[in-house]
């Protein structure tokens, strides 16, 4: 099983996420932390450490799945490239991929989420206001990765509701 995560910082993707890779016995291969580590090792912040990140969790994902395990990929893939990057993984090594979108309708939980991240990530420079714009680049679901099985939640749902619709959808 090859998932792919998708949605902006603070909506409780990484939440669900690793909630339902744990029960389906998969691991998740995060961009976040990455990108936190190749910071941590003094790269420049100017630099597009956000490609790195992505690109390590590419390499990192395709070695799970030429293992034979599944995987769950979490990141904001907010942009048909970084969304295209996970339908020609799968394509490569003749994965389906299913996409789980998780947004957060509620402005003000979202906003306390990314201030509570922010201290959990200092290397990282998000505010909220950064997020706010990010809506605006938010792009629609095209090309290749609009065709892949996907099911969009919204995060101020219960979190077990929400893993239950995830994990129906993603054994459906």
């Amino acid at each position: 099983m090859f998932v792919a995560m998708a949605g902006l910082p603070g909506t409780g993707k990484s939440t669900i996420g690793q909630v339902v890779a744990s029960r389906l016995g998969i691991p998740v291969v995060s961009v976040d932390p990455i990108e936190t580590a190749i910071l941590q090792a003094g790269i420049d912040p100017g630099q597009p450490t956000g490609l790195a990140a992505y690109l390590v969790a590419e390499t990192l994902a395709e070695r799970v799945l030429d293992s034979g395990s599944g995987v769950m990929v979490d990141a904001v893939n907010a942009v048909t490239p970084a969304r295209e990057q996970w339908v020609n993984l799968a394509n490569r090594l003749h994965e389906p991929l299913k996409l789980i979108e998780v947004i957060c309708s509620d402005p003000e939980l979202h906003r306390s989420r990314i201030e509570k991240w922010r201290r959990s990530m200092p290397h990282i420079q998000l505010t909220w206001n950064a997020v706010e714009q990010s809506f605006e680049d938010y792009a629609d679901w095209t090309g290749a990765s609009a065709a892949i099985a996907r099911i969009t939640l919204d995060s101020v749902d219960p979190l077990g509701v929400n893993v239950d619709r995830a994990l129906a959808f993603l054994e459906g």
